[in-house]
C-alpha cells in the first residue's frame, strides 16, 4: 500500500526521484516499471505495471458506445505512458504529461492505495482547501455507505 503526502522536485529534464520509502515496494511489485497517465482532475496517475494492466482490462472492456466510457478510454490508455526506475530511483516524465499536470518544478506526490497521484504542488493546495471547505459547508453529510466508518 502506497500512502502519505510527500513533496517532491521535477529537475529541468522533467525526471522526479520516487521517495526511497516506496522503492522498494515497486521493485518488489513490478520490477521499478511503472505506468503513468492523466486524472481529470488534472495530476497525474501513476500505478506499479501490474496493478495498471489490471485497470487498463477493465477500461478497454467498457463499452465504446458509451460516451462518457470512450471518454475515459481515450484519456487513461491513451495517455499511457511506460516508466521505469532508473538506477537512482527517478522516473522522466513525459513532457506531454507534465503539460497536462501544470507540472513545473515543485508538486506532490499523494499515496492512494495501490497507485499515487502527482500534483503540482499550488494546484494540490488550492483543490485541497477547496475540497475541504466543500466538506465543512454539506450539509447532507457522509453518504450512507461511509456512516459506519469510524477513525
Amino acid at each position: 500500500m502506497f500512502r502519505g503526502a510527500n513533496k517532491v522536485t521535477l529537475d529541468a529534464k522533467g525526471r522526479m526521484a520516487v521517495p526511497t520509502k516506496y522503492r522498494a515496494r515497486i521493485d518488489e511489485l513490478s520490477s521499478g516499471q511503472l505506468v503513468v497517465t492523466v486524472d481529470r482532475d488534472y495530476c497525474l496517475l501513476v500505478y506499479p505495471t501490474p496493478e495498471w494492466e489490471d485497470i487498463e482490462r477493465r477500461l478497454i472492456r467498457l463499452p465504446s458506445l458509451n460516451r462518457q466510457a470512450r471518454r475515459l478510454q481515450r484519456l487513461m490508455v491513451g495517455y499511457a505512458a511506460e516508466l521505469e526506475l532508473d538506477g537512482h530511483g527517478r522516473i522522466l516524465l513525459p513532457k506531454e504529461l507534465r503539460e497536462f499536470a501544470s507540472l513545473d518544478r515543485q508538486a506532490i506526490l499523494i499515496g492512494q492505495g495501490n497507485r499515487f497521484e502527482l500534483w503540482d504542488e499550488l494546484r494540490w493546495n488550492q483543490r485541497r482547501d477547496e475540497w475541504l471547505s466543500e466538506e465543512a459547508a454539506d450539509a447532507d453529510g457522509l453518504p450512507g455507505e461511509l456512516e459506519t466508518l469510524s477513525f
